[in-house]
């Protein structure tokens, strides 16, 4: 089959889930045999010129006709099968998927966030959820509140970009196949106007991962990898481990985000000083490193998480996982079997549901076989393929009931 991958790259001064995904999943296919071509932009291309690169930005977002004319370019001369595109924010535009209109090549859309309806990417406003521009089918909320980067100005583009394409049925009429990464996602994006036989599910998955090591072998710790920041919940985390007192287990925290010290404030203030560490920013081999030698991982969350990588990680390397019972994790997580959850946001519950698991580690050892079991059955690359070419498959069936 020949692909073509269309993405813009995130910065490069941060990590990117999303960046990860797509060359995760181009080396996946390449990796079968297919004949794959790249269509990609860098945001890197407009970080350096401050202002001017602002503006281009802004322009781009909408609606970007040099990137539609140069990918129909491709399109003509290679005639791919499939495009498959991952981002289009901010250079790219959903314009792109016009170029591909009345072709025999049909088009995904993988939804890593929900930013063709949500200007903020996350349906996330004053660290709390919010879905407002999503029931309303509306920006009006967006713009009124500024959610992108806490501005108007800034969220004024995406705003128009998100009225333009709902207005002249980009997401109809141009995209034959839309990636959801959990079930929660798909029933939020069919409640902001996308038709539920087009959406498919297909969550992360985690090549060449080690085997998890021997449950006696482990260390006795608790981790949480993660952003260090509000909707991240780790405030809830820290008040858990406060009430436990000093017989609370060791506790790794592997982030760095705009709580940290806050958070490393709170935690020298509490009865067990000494229990929480706080790692900062790791490299994934490391991160992996002191994931893989822990005995559980908690996610504390306060907002709709996308797909989070790290549970992803956590079930390959044998990891329990305590969650917030929110957004899409209780359908990642089964209660009572691959970890536990809890009401987001509420320390008392945290501490009983994490303090009964801990004291009985018989329990947890058994969780930690049911969570490998789980990433094998859903996680892996082989699965992860097979579940990708059956969704290229109804995309191509799809583009030819649009061609007839």
């Amino acid at each position: 089959m020949k692909i073509i991958l269309s993405h813009n790259f995130y910065g490069s001064s941060a990590p990117s889930g999303e960046n990860n995904v797509f060359l995760a999943e181009r080396r996946l296919l390449k990796d079968h045999g297919h004949e794959i071509f790249e269509y990609t932009r860098e945001s890197d291309e407009i970080r350096s010129k401050g202002i001017r690169g602002n503006i281009k930005g802004a322009l781009s977002t909408p609606w970007n006709p040099f990137s539609v004319q140069g990918l129909k370019r491709v399109l003509q001369i290679e005639k791919p099968d499939i495009m498959h595109v991952h981002n289009t924010f901010p250079l790219l535009s959903p314009a792109i998927f016009r170029a591909a209109r009345k072709s025999e090549t049909a088009t995904v859309l993988t939804l890593h966030n929900y930013r063709i309806f949500c200007a903020a990417a996350i349906p996330l406003r004053n660290g709390m959820p919010c879905t407002e521009c999503l029931d309303k089918r509306s920006v009006i909320p967006a713009v009124r509140y500024g959610c992108y980067r806490q501005s108007r100005l800034a969220t004024i583009p995406l705003a128009i970009m998100i009225a333009l394409h709902r207005r002249i049925g980009t997401w109809h009429k141009d995209v034959d196949a839309f990636i959801a990464l959990t079930e929660f996602q798909k029933d939020k994006m069919i409640e902001g106007g996308l038709s539920s036989g087009s959406i498919y599910i297909k969550p992360n998955f985690y090549p060449d991962p080690p085997q998890p090591a021997p449950w006696e072998k482990r260390d006795p710790r608790i981790v949480f990898i993660g952003r260090l920041s509000k909707e991240k919940g780790v405030h809830v985390l820290m008040e858990a481990w406060r009430r436990w007192g000093p017989e609370a287990p060791l506790l790794d925290i592997i982030g760095d985000g705009p709580e940290r010290s806050f958070l490393e404030r709170e935690a020298g203030s509490a009865d067990n000083t000494g229990r929480i560490t706080f790692h900062g920013q790791l490299p994934f081999q490391e991160t992996q490193e002191r994931l893989s030698r822990s005995r559980l991982l908690i996610l504390p969350s306060l907002w709709f998480e996308g797909f989070p990588m790290v549970i992803r990680e956590a079930f390959a390397l044998g990891i329990p996982v305590v969650a917030s019972r929110i957004g899409p994790l209780p359908g990642i997580v089964k209660d009572g079997v691959s970890g536990a959850l809890f009401e987001s946001g509420n320390a008392k519950d945290l501490l009983r549901i994490v303090r009964s698991f801990w004291l009985d580690q018989g329990r947890l050892a058994k969780m930690a076989v049911e969570a490998r079991r789980v990433f094998e059955e859903k996680y892996t690359a082989e699965t992860n393929y097979r579940m990708l070419m059956e969704i290229y498959q109804s995309a191509l069936s799809a583009r030819k009931r649009k061609n007839m």
